[in-house]
């Protein structure tokens, strides 16, 4: 099915030949409107692609030109708890892996564990914690995909990092580093489980990226991921956490992180 989508969007998508992917998560997809020569499908029309039932997503693959760079860009996931499999919710990457990508760069809306951090400020993922329990590689391997035991030790680019701080620095935009942790959800965490995750090295929370981050390394394509601390979570203030303030806080941050977006990803 992977190379069924392959050979759709190729077939509309004439010449383009996308080596840099983003992954718009929660009320972040603003950036893709930045991209000039745009051909936008929805998931819908592309065989086997699942479609987003998550508010905030957009739900389209659509390829475009950041100045001379071309560009793929996902407005919108899929998630585990929406009650797709790890393999359908990793089914995006793969797509764009076999169309030629060879970078992503996956955003997502995360809550704030992390005392330090705020409402609205960006986090550079450096590592994760993978608590979904699964896995979008268990299973028969492909070996022509990637290899059975595939290495995580660098799951996001040390050197895309780097160059994400210097791109920050020059913007002057804050962004420090954090590790993510993804739990299954949909229902947000308790006080309790926030001080888990923070006791075992969480500086974020969310629900999505890490099955992602996992395929994208499988195939060899390296990853930067950003997260964007939409809420601080539970426990940490005393006020309930709802999905409007997510949505609110991806608004807020909108032109900081397109200015950011489009500045980096000529330099990956």
């Amino acid at each position: 099915m992977i190379a069924e989508a392959k050979a759709h969007i190729e077939s509309r998508a004439g010449r383009r030949e996308p080596r840099v992917a983003v992954v718009l998560g929660s009320g972040l997809g603003a950036f893709a409107a930045e991209l000039s020569d745009r051909l936008e499908i929805p998931y819908g029309e592309i065989p086997g692609w699942p479609s987003s039932t998550a508010v905030g997503h957009a739900g389209r693959l659509i390829l475009g030109k950041l100045g001379p760079l071309e560009v793929a860009v996902m407005a919108g996931r899929v998630h585990l708890y929406e009650g797709y499999t790890p393999r359908q919710v990793a089914f995006g990457v793969r797509v764009l892996g076999l169309l030629g990508v060879r970078s992503i760069v996956f955003t997502n809306a995360a809550g704030g564990i992390n005392l330090s951090l705020q409402r609205g400020g960006l986090v550079l993922i450096s590592d994760h914690l993978n608590l979904q329990g699964s896995n979008p590689l268990a299973g028969p391997n492909d070996d022509q995909l990637g290899p059975r035991f595939p290495d995580m030790s660098e799951a996001y680019s040390k050197e895309y990092r780097r160059i994400a701080l210097e791109t920050a620095r020059e913007l002057g935009i804050g962004l420090t580093e954090g590790v993510y942790a993804a739990l299954l959800g949909p229902s947000y965490e308790t006080p309790a489980e926030i001080r888990y995750l923070r006791a075992i090295g969480a500086d974020v929370v969310g629900m999505s990226t890490v099955p992602e981050v996992i395929a994208a390394n499988h195939m060899g394509i390296r990853v930067l991921g950003i997260s964007c601390v939409t809420n601080m979570a539970a426990g940490v203030l005393p006020q309930k956490i709802h999905h409007e303030e997510v949505l609110e806080t991806g608004a807020m941050v909108r032109d900081t992180l397109v200015r950011f977006l489009t500045t980096l990803l000529p330099r990956l």
